[in-house]
């Protein structure tokens, strides 16, 4: 039972987004920019990092629904999502993603845990600044966004199928276009 009245029917964070539409929006575009936009870090890399972080910080809806995005994104291989979750290390993924779970991980526990030593570490396994930067700010926007959904006490369903054709739709139009399902439609608004 959420903690607010918050809209019925929608799962995790769609429900406070929805409740506030205003905050929704800057949200769903930070959300759209880390992890839908052209990168060069593969878009199934990025869900990666916010699953793995969700999964660190225990919520539910946001390690689902990442993971099945990420899922999507390698050809539903659910498997590999799920052994990133258990131990990124021994799972099947590049030495330079290893390197950014590195990170991502430290800056769930706190930012000041990563150090000079991780970035170089992850420079040597061919990460770019840019793409440093953006595990920094998806690991830290994750802890925002896992709260968020949490802090609330909002609705997450723990049938994991129920996330499945959700992650596949928002691998492919993004987060956006996917809130446009759940918010009011912000042009009309704005007239």
């Amino acid at each position: 039972m959420p903690h607010i009245k918050l809209p019925d029917g929608l799962q995790g964070i769609r429900s406070a987004m929805a409740f506030r539409p205003e905050t929704a929006k800057p949200l769903n575009e930070l959300a759209e920019a880390l992890l839908h936009a052209p990168n060069s870090l593969p878009q199934a890399d990025r869900e990666l990092i916010a699953t793995y972080v969700s999964h660190l910080n225990d919520c539910y809806f946001c390690q689902t629904v990442h993971g099945s995005i990420a899922a999507a994104c390698l050809n539903d291989d659910y498997e590999l999502v799920a052994r990133v979750k258990a131990d990124f290390q021994v799972a099947d993924i590049s030495e330079k993603l290893k390197s950014l779970l590195v990170i991502a991980a430290k800056v769930q526990k706190g930012g000041k845990s990563v150090t000079a030593a991780d970035v170089e570490a992850a420079r040597a396994q061919g990460a770019t600044d840019i793409e440093i930067h953006d595990t920094v700010l998806i690991a830290a926007a994750f802890c925002m966004y896992n709260r968020y959904v949490d802090g609330l006490d909002t609705w997450q369903p723990q049938e994991e199928e129920l996330y499945r054709e959700r992650g596949k739709k928002t691998a492919r139009e993004g987060y956006v276009v996917m809130s446009r399902e759940y918010l009011p439609d912000q042009t009309a608004q704005a007239k």
